[in-house]
């Protein structure tokens, strides 16, 4: 896959971040007074906007979803942000593509602020030329908006040779919109029969099969 420009998903992608997502989610319902989830039935909310999960999975709406976020936030901003791990072999991957010549981006929903945070926690923000997020606020969320976002900001205008690399099918529909070819990952939370039904233009079930794919 002949491709110099490469937009990375954060979570499910980069870094595993399903204990500090899953346990600020289950401190949120507790506060709002919800039904426990089980970590694994949590696990549809790791990648899509925050406020749109809650919405689709726990059919929240309005200050209902506000007040989730806020609760989810309190514990994430302090203490879940860094229950997470880097996906083995990322690194290496990262240092692989950068000494090519490769121009890296993240483009993830999650806040910028917090994207930002994790990748300098593990030192991994060197790698890339910008790292591109949501707002706090919920503006530019969608995968597609993000995208955009990171496409504009950087001027990166020949679409050709850009890919985005991503977990579940947001990253692969936002990617298609924006006329950009997308890499699903099967080592994240989305699965094979989910990027599939996206369209995902190729598959890497692992981390070095993603290194040998992007080289």
């Amino acid at each position: 896959m002949e491709k110099d420009i490469i937009l990375f998903d954060l979570d499910g992608t980069l870094t595993d971040s399903k204990p500090g997502i899953v346990r600020s989610l289950q401190y949120a319902m507790e506060k709002m007074g919800l039904q426990a989830w089980s970590e694994t039935e949590l696990e549809c909310f790791i990648g899509p906007p925050l406020q749109e999960s809650f919405r689709e999975y726990m059919g929240l709406s309005g200050d209902e979803i506000q007040r989730a976020v806020a609760f989810y936030r309190e514990r994430f901003s302090t203490v879940g942000i860094f229950e997470n791990a880097v996906y083995p072999g990322i690194p290496e991957l990262l240092a692989s593509l950068g000494n090519a010549g490769k121009r890296l981006f993240v483009a993830t929903s999650k806040p910028e602020k917090f994207a930002r945070r994790i990748l300098e926690h593990f030192e991994l923000a060197g790698w890339f030329e910008d790292i591109c997020g949501s707002e706090l606020d919920g503006t530019r969320d969608e995968k597609a908006q993000v995208i955009e976002y990171c496409l504009e900001k950087n001027d990166l205008r020949d679409l050709s040779r850009a890919v985005m690399v991503g977990d579940r099918r947001h990253d692969v529909l936002g990617a298609h919109r924006m006329g950009l070819e997308a890499v699903g990952v099967l080592y994240g939370y989305g699965g094979a029969q989910e990027l599939i039904a996206a369209g995902a233009d190729e598959l890497a079930p692992t981390v070095e099969a993603l290194e040998t794919l992007l080289q």
